[in-house]
């Protein structure tokens, strides 16, 4: 989880194996599009959990707050708090639940502002923090915690039924040590071409919306965009929208694809470890699921499963060497993977493969893989391991690697 930056010598830089590019560039591009997309009133909140979906929190979350994002988004505490250690002051959002006193302490001790999802919740928060005053005296009468409400308009995942908004934010306003910041809900399918179900949420959210208002309640913030909804439907984005995929420049479905201009942030590249001939009829990797049916040129890529390579894309992912498309073959083993490079005859040992990203004119994205596993892109972008050091580009003269502190 906890990272740091170093600035790394070339040859450190040449003795990797593999890693991870972040074009940072890219990422400042997909966020003007994303903030051109919203009236000069909405929010934007970048979602960052999962180590900003496998790119690096901390490296994105200031890049994105430089371009014009004014919160942040992440599913657990120690992802908050990794934030906040690296001198990050905007405001989180915890859109995971969360249950405990301990996890209120830390809550508020960070700063974060947790998503409350039932009356049980609430008082949970609101009986933790008024302990925490008698013990610490750290807090007063006047001093709260910002949360938002969560209602469920049809996700069937976290929040209270839509129907039951107005009793649950009463009940939370007569909390004490709580101020609510705004209320939201998520929506199911907005990447699909079917809106029957989003405009049903829609409805369902409004509704909410118009129960709370007849009582003389105004909710100071309301949200229930994603990055599929952000693009579908302007009347979505209400005071903030909450994007993740399209900051990382992949889009939430292919029929969005001409609603934003976006660019892939991410890149995956390892360096060819040897170069060696193997005859007709040589089996390649465990269980010789590859056969050379002719004398080949083989090379072997040091970059594994262990690194985030699905096993599953075995003998059938192409890569990119030298601009040039060759296939992968053979069972991709823990840490290498082995190409079929018979039409580079002169490649050495050290050169770069491009696994997922843009090398000349071709390009391969974790869409690309995601299509032959049946699976979607945001599982392909987080799967890649932290022993891959993320190296930022783009916004930096020297490239700045980010390592685990674990290993």
């Amino acid at each position: 989880m906890l990272s740091w930056d170093v600035t790394p010598s070339v040859s450190s830089m040449q003795r990797e194996r593999a890693w991870i590019e972040i074009d940072l560039e890219a990422l400042a591009h997909n966020v003007r599009q994303i903030k051109q997309m919203l009236l000069p009133q909405t929010a934007l909140m970048t979602v960052v959990k999962a180590d900003a979906y496998g790119h690096g929190a901390v490296a994105i979350a200031r890049t994105v707050l430089q371009q014009g994002a004014s919160w942040l988004g992440v599913a657990t505490i120690p992802e908050g708090i990794e934030l906040r250690e690296a001198g990050i002051s905007a405001p989180i959002l915890l859109l995971g639940a969360t249950n405990t006193a301990e996890q209120v302490r830390a809550i508020a001790q960070w700063q974060l502002q947790p998503t409350i999802c039932t009356p049980k919740q609430a008082l949970i928060f609101s009986e933790s923090l008024a302990s925490e005053s008698l013990v610490s005296k750290s807090l007063d009468d006047t001093e709260t915690l910002s949360v938002h409400l969560k209602i469920d308009t049809g996700m069937s995942r976290l929040g209270v039924p839509w129907q039951e908004a107005a009793e649950f934010v009463q009940l939370v306003e007569r909390l004490p040590y709580l101020h609510i910041a705004s209320i939201y809900s998520h929506l199911a399918t907005a990447d699909s071409e079917d809106l029957t179900i989003l405009r049903l949420q829609h409805h369902r959210f409004e509704a909410a919306i118009a129960q709370l208002k007849a009582i003389g309640i105004s909710p100071p913030r309301l949200h229930l965009a994603n990055s599929a909804a952000a693009l579908v439907n302007p009347n979505l984005h209400y005071d903030i929208v909450r994007t993740g995929l399209t900051t990382y420049g992949l889009y939430p479905a292919p029929h969005l694809r001409e609603a934003i201009d976006l660019r892939p942030v991410m890149q995956v590249k390892a360096r060819v470890t040897q170069v060696k001939p193997i005859q007709a009829g040589t089996g390649v990797s465990y269980g010789y699921r590859y056969i050379a049916d002719q004398d080949r040129l083989m090379a072997v890529v040091g970059i594994g499963y262990a690194d985030g390579v699905p096993r599953n894309l075995s003998n059938q992912m192409m890569v990119l060497v030298r601009g040039q498309p060759v296939p992968q073959i053979g069972a991709i083993t823990m840490d290498q993977l082995m190409l079929d490079v018979s039409a580079i005859p002169d490649l050495q040992e050290g050169e770069v493969v491009t696994l997922l990203g843009q090398d000349g004119k071709h390009q391969i994205t974790a869409d690309d893989w995601a299509e032959k596993l049946n699976t979607i892109s945001w599982e392909i972008l987080c799967s890649f391991k932290h022993r891959l050091p993320r190296v930022t580009v783009g916004r930096s003269l020297r490239p700045i690697f980010q390592k685990d502190q674990r290993e």
